[in-house]
């Protein structure tokens, strides 16, 4: 239940609301990674396009990501209120209005969308729609709260960037493409799950079923193993259909069983490092594979 003292702040935050604080709204660290897959999958893909089309077409998938984000912050600020990690955020600190943080992600999500399609083409501007609307209503309304296989699902929000890269040169869905949205896929639930584990008096304070709240810490770890046990082959696959080079799968094969050993020491953990080291991985572990992929094309490694 919202106290009277924050029910006031929030009344009031537009006056004190600063360029800052709406930029913090974009969750620019998580944008960063979303728009570098974005960008890779558009290096990956085959054919050209113009440089400042290319620029575009990603400007539009961080403005996107951006926007999305604005709007999860909206729709949670109530448990945002009540998590270590989100009390600071904008909104439920009072410096940002619910209703501007709302028009704010709305107005963003359009332009960018409409940007995409009248630049650069429809089938990158329809992807970029999708990915917006089903992370809003699909993972943030529907999933977050109501199962422990939100983050499973829900996933699917961040792998579409690669796909809207490749479609901004290609105009449409290849298999490379899904292969890279099945990476991140397969990626998604072992590095939220981490998080999860660390910060698991969060989400059982704020009532968000993440899987060690529901199942507990133990079953949590044992899924984390399995899928970065099955992340391992998804990650050479890139290179099995002939988008990546031997640079990359040798790194992805490298990274990939580095995860595969961060999982087993959570699995076997008796506090909370571990996982955090594992988050911490996770990001670097993606990073890593997707600046392979873009320094391969860039250089001319990727076979013919």
């Amino acid at each position: 239940m919202t106290d009277f003292s924050t029910d006031f702040s929030l009344q009031h935050a537009a006056a004190g609301s600063s360029a800052r604080d709406f930029i913090e709204l974009l969750k620019p660290r998580v944008m960063s990674l979303v728009v570098f897959t974005g960008f890779a999958g558009l290096v990956a893909a085959p054919g050209h396009i113009h440089p400042v089309l290319a620029a575009v077409a990603v400007l539009c998938i961080a403005v996107g990501a951006g926007a999305s984000a604005a709007i999860n912050m909206w729709y949670d600020r109530d448990i945002d209120a009540v998590m270590t990690r989100t009390a600071r955020r904008p909104i439920p600190s009072g410096r940002v209005d619910p209703a501007e943080a709302l028009a704010f992600g709305v107005v963003l999500a359009v332009v960018s969308v409409v940007v995409m399609g009248l630049a650069v083409n429809w089938t990158a501007a329809a992807l970029l729609a999708l990915a917006t609307l089903f992370y809003v209503f699909v993972y943030t309304i529907w999933l977050k709260r109501r199962t422990p296989q939100n983050i499973v699902i829900g996933g699917a929000a961040g792998a579409f960037p690669p796909m809207i890269g490749w479609a901004a040169v290609t105009g449409g869905v290849d298999l490379g493409s899904v292969v890279l949205f099945t990476l991140i896929f397969l990626w998604t639930p072992p590095h939220f799950w981490a998080l999860a584990l660390f910060r698991n008096a969060d989400y059982t304070r704020a009532g968000v079923p993440m899987m060690p709240v529901v199942a507990g810490p133990d079953s949590t770890r044992r899924q984390m193993l399995a899928y970065t046990l099955i992340l391992l082959p998804a990650g050479a696959a890139p290179y099995a259909v002939g988008i990546a080079g031997p640079a990359y799968l040798a790194g992805a094969l490298v990274m990939g069983g580095l995860f595969v050993l961060c999982a087993l020491n959570v699995l076997w953990a008796t506090d909370d490092r571990p996982a955090k080291r594992m988050f911490g991985f996770s990001i670097l572990h993606l990073f890593t594979l997707f600046a392979l992929l873009v320094g391969e094309h860039l250089t001319g490694g990727v076979p013919s």
